[in-house]
């Protein structure tokens, strides 16, 4: 009983549930943080430079596939808790054996793309020379564990759509332990370099999903689910459904990345190797933003659900306040001492210097963000999905990638103009979701009058 009131969202104070809930979703993104940092870390402290760079770029192009899973994974955060929010919990097990069918399949196909067409998307992302087959083993050794890393990812979901978000920070901490004993054993003792820095990663999330499964058996589910459930049934259409939009919406955000690391690639071995440093460094940057919305979504889909419209909005205007007033130190801290934060994973001064560089440009990114992904969560749980998938298209194409690319190319191109891509480009998503929300909240009001 006392588990299932700390888990309903239709009552109480919003910002003591709301951040009770973020927590340990934040617990969970910086262990998530840590697990892709400590790649980094490792190769750039007992690998190569090479090693670095083929790290930065593989990770990148894996991220696509993870993060496009994860979008695709809130459709079931999302319907679960528009589900327990309409107390139908009888839904919840065929929305799960729906799940389990459909990315088990999905996973098999990209998973075949990424071994069979690793070289080619390591051209495509303009390597440097140095390192082309290193970014190529790291992203065959990585598709081949990708089962482990899509089913982490969807039992994740579950739990956060019941309102649980302390089982998913319990599964990534696993994750996280067993990558860092794995990277110090393979890199630094077995001097595997990028190969073992894979390696680690797919072991990880192995180990995590087999022991997640295992607590789960333990668990008091608020819901029934039986071996029948497990089958193609008609909740994947209504999970795909929310969730395309959102996964659309990442795969363009990580495809402005990809382009950007590309963009950057050109620039030399140090400007892709300090890119890469950058990015670690942004992961840790964004998690407040990413626990916000991943919050939002639940949060704002129960009281949906229930019927409470005033209390999701007021949820909205918390996060952003919350988000965006830790964002300011957190900014601060990537523009003045960006270069303290690259020593961390390098001790090559030219790559520090160029990492210190792009961040100054990209600091601004943890106070905006955390407004537009407030708002992007208020419409997830909502499921106006399509407006965010679009919103993301004109911010990737009308933005971050004219952007990057024209600063990009100017001569004597500097990683501080290109990191200020990103903010512009939340900026302008901040005006157009602004604009929408005037629009649909008039929409809403008058189809109750």
């Amino acid at each position: 009983m006392e588990q299932q009131q700390r888990d309903d969202f239709t009552r109480g104070s919003i910002v003591a549930k709301l951040s009770g809930f973020m927590l340990p979703i934040l617990g969970a993104l910086i262990l998530q943080a840590m697990y892709g940092a400590v790649d980094i870390l490792v190769v750039g402290r007992f690998g190569s430079t090479a090693g670095l760079s083929g790290v930065s770029t593989g990770s990148n192009i894996v991220n696509l596939v993870t993060f496009t899973v994860t979008g695709l994974s809130m459709g079931i955060t999302v319907l679960i808790g528009r589900y327990i929010g309409e107390k139908r919990q009888e839904q919840v097990g065929r929305v799960i054996g729906g799940a389990i069918c459909f990315f088990a399949v999905l996973s098999a196909a990209v998973s075949g793309v990424l071994l069979i067409f690793a070289r080619q998307l390591a051209l495509l992302m303009q390597a440097p020379a140095e390192a082309v087959e290193l970014t190529v083993v790291y992203v065959q050794i990585c598709g081949g564990g990708l089962l482990f890393i899509v089913a982490y990812n969807v039992i994740s979901s579950i739990f956060r759509g019941m309102g649980n978000s302390r089982l998913p920070l319990i599964f990534v901490a696993i994750a996280c332990g067993t990558n860092i004993v794995g990277d110090l054993l393979f890199v630094a003792v077995f001097h595997m370099n990028v190969a073992g820095a894979a390696l680690a990663t797919v072991l990880a999330q192995a180990v995590s999903v087999a022991l997640s499964l295992i607590i789960i058996r333990r668990q008091k589910l608020p819901f029934e689910m039986k071996k029948r459930d497990i089958c193609f049934n008609p909740e994947i259409g209504k999970f795909i459904k929310v969730g395309i939009p959102i996964a659309f919406q990442e795969i363009l955000t990580q495809f402005s990345f990809l382009a950007l690391c590309a963009f950057i690639n050109r620039l030399g071995l140090e400007a892709s190797s300090g890119y890469g440093v950058a990015n670690k460094i942004v992961s840790f940057v964004m998690l407040v933003p990413g626990a916000l919305m991943q919050s939002m979504s639940a949060f704002v889909a129960q009281n949906v659900g229930a019927g409470k419209e005033q209390r999701a909005r007021r949820a909205m205007a918390a996060g952003m306040a919350m988000g965006a007033g830790i964002g300011v130190f957190i900014s601060a801290l990537a523009f003045f001492r960006g270069d303290l934060l690259a020593m961390m994973f390098t001790r090559d001064a030219a790559v520090v210097a160029k990492a210190a560089e792009y961040l100054r440009g990209f600091s601004i990114e943890a106070v905006v963000t955390s407004i537009l992904f407030s708002f992007i969560g208020y419409y997830n749980g909502h499921s106006q999905t399509l407006f965010v998938m679009i919103q993301g298209i004109a911010q990737t194409f009308l933005v971050r990638l004219p952007m990057s690319y024209f600063m990009s190319i100017r001569p004597g191109a500097g990683l501080m103009e290109i990191g200020l891509a990103a903010p512009s480009a939340t900026v302008f998503g901040i005006v157009l979701n602004a604009a929408f929300y005037i629009v649909y909240t008039k929409y809403k009001t008058s189809k109750k009058l």
